[in-house]
């Protein structure tokens, strides 16, 4: 009994041992995992009030979307882009769609960069090339498709130069800085020798700053405005020929234009009857008469 008292209190001290064990270990391992939520929950919360997006934005990019013959941008307005477009169009009257063109360009703050005009009558042609602010590109696409004409063709394409840009930008803050340095040394200069050297170097690096910011000022211009060119020729309406295929259609209405010849040739046979048809009639009323009178008389003969 003794032993079997002692088996039942080893086994029990054993359970309470593994009990408390995992009751630690439960204890150790809650805060951890709260802390885990607690801190995912904090850099939610610090997302949020920097006003950081719910979503992944998609990358950079320019597509494209055809609307009316002339396709529009859907541009990053955080990228240098050079915006250009190229439209063939076809109208009744090429010169006048170009003067519309051309206040097109003028109405959105734009100017016309070249323009010609050639042909007469019905072969007139014409080509001009505007630009507008970038950031009313796609308004002036908008209106030129509104012109009256039929767009044959159009392409419009979206050059990056953010990197350049931003390298030119790099080199033109570097060849300042070096500038200010060969200013620095001016007064450091004690001989002769040394101020016409420092002077070359200033010379050559300023001459390195100004090429920099002509690099600057140019693709600021292109991606500033864009450049829209318009191509127009004469809408020429060609006839079409059926010759030598059989059109039922065709058939039929030549066949009432000969049934309505024939009812008009009818009617006007029936009017010059009508008029002199009693002539004929009288001719041969006396022809008859006269015959009658030439007959000889018969006698009865004598019994």
């Amino acid at each position: 009994m003794k032993v079997m008292k002692r088996s039942w209190r080893v086994v029990a001290l054993l359970a309470f041992v593994l009990v408390l064990a995992a009751a630690c270990s439960g204890s150790g391992a809650s805060p951890t995992a709260g802390q885990q939520f607690s801190n995912i929950g904090n850099n939610l919360g610090d997302s949020a009030a920097k006003g950081a997006p719910a979503a992944i934005p998609a990358p950079p990019g320019v597509g494209t979307t055809p609307e009316n013959g002339i396709p529009t941008l859907v541009t990053n307005p955080s990228r240098n882009l050079i915006l250009t477009a190229n439209v063939s169009m076809k109208t009744g009257d090429p010169w006048a769609t170009a003067d519309k063109a051309r206040a097109i360009a003028n109405g959105l703050g734009g100017d016309v960069l070249a323009m010609s005009q050639t042909g007469q009558g019905e072969n007139r042609s014409a080509l001009i090339t505007v630009r507008v602010p970038s950031d009313r590109f796609d308004e002036a696409l908008r209106q030129l498709k509104l012109l009256d004409g039929e767009v044959v063709t159009s392409n419009v394409d979206a050059k990056d130069v953010t990197d350049q840009f931003t390298d030119l930008q790099a080199r033109l803050l570097a060849k300042q800085a070096e500038e200010q340095r060969y200013l620095q040394l001016f007064p450091q200069a004690k001989t002769v020798d040394e101020t016409l050297k420092i002077d070359a170097a200033l010379g050559n690096v300023r001459t390195q700053i100004e090429q920099l910011q002509g690099q600057l000022n140019l693709i600021k211009n292109r991606t500033d405005f864009s450049t829209i060119t318009m191509s127009i020729a004469p809408l020429v309406t060609v006839p079409t020929t059926t010759s030598g295929v059989w059109d039922p259609a065709v058939t039929f209405a030549k066949a009432i234009a000969a049934l309505s010849v024939f009812f008009k040739f009818a009617a006007d046979l029936a009017i010059w009857l009508l008029v002199f048809g009693w002539i004929p009639l009288i001719a041969l009323a006396i022809a008859l008469a006269a015959s009658r009178m030439r007959r000889p008389s018969v006698t009865a003969p004598t019994t």
